[in-house]
């Protein structure tokens, strides 16, 4: 069955997943790439490194992100949704963004670009040392579909 997510469904899959993709588009070149993200009902927050896809959203800020939770192939959940990437340069606001990116729930095993310092799991003394650009993506529009499988009917004779 597939079906339409409601919007408390949406903001469940927004809060509960850890990597998103974002995509974003200049100069006639569209650029899709995962991220590791914090969500606080409103903005999704990201910390990056210069190269293409920074460059691509300080000229064009409009952007999708898309997060899924896929159990399998018949069971699954996807939140596509479109705003406006912001750099956070404003000391006290970054070190908030820092904070909700720390507070994360890990995995037991993660990568090095799902650690917002080298001092993970635990935050450096000045936030400032944190290198990177600080970014969030107010969301001004989401949507979201599923599909979930009958049971049993992948094995029905």
């Amino acid at each position: 069955m597939f079906g339409t997510l409601q919007p408390t469904e949406i903001e469940q899959l927004l809060h509960n997943q850890l990597i998103g993709r974002i995509g974003c588009h200049s100069d006639g070149k569209t650029y899709v790439i995962p991220v590791s993200y914090a969500y606080d009902g409103n903005h999704v927050y990201c910390l990056g490194y210069e190269g293409q896809k920074i460059n691509m959203m300080r000229k064009n800020p409009e952007v999708c992100f898309q997060v899924d939770d896929t159990k399998n192939l018949g069971n699954w959940q996807s939140v596509v949704a479109w705003g406006s990437y912001e750099e956070i340069t404003n000391m006290p606001d970054r070190n908030e963004a820092l904070q909700l990116l720390n507070k994360r729930k890990l995995p037991q095993v993660s990568s090095a670009t799902m650690h917002i310092s080298d001092h993970w799991p635990f935050s450096p003394d000045n936030p400032g040392e944190i290198k990177g650009v600080v970014f969030r993506i107010s969301l001004v529009e989401k949507t979201g579909r599923f599909e979930k499988a009958e049971q049993d009917s992948f094995f029905a004779s």
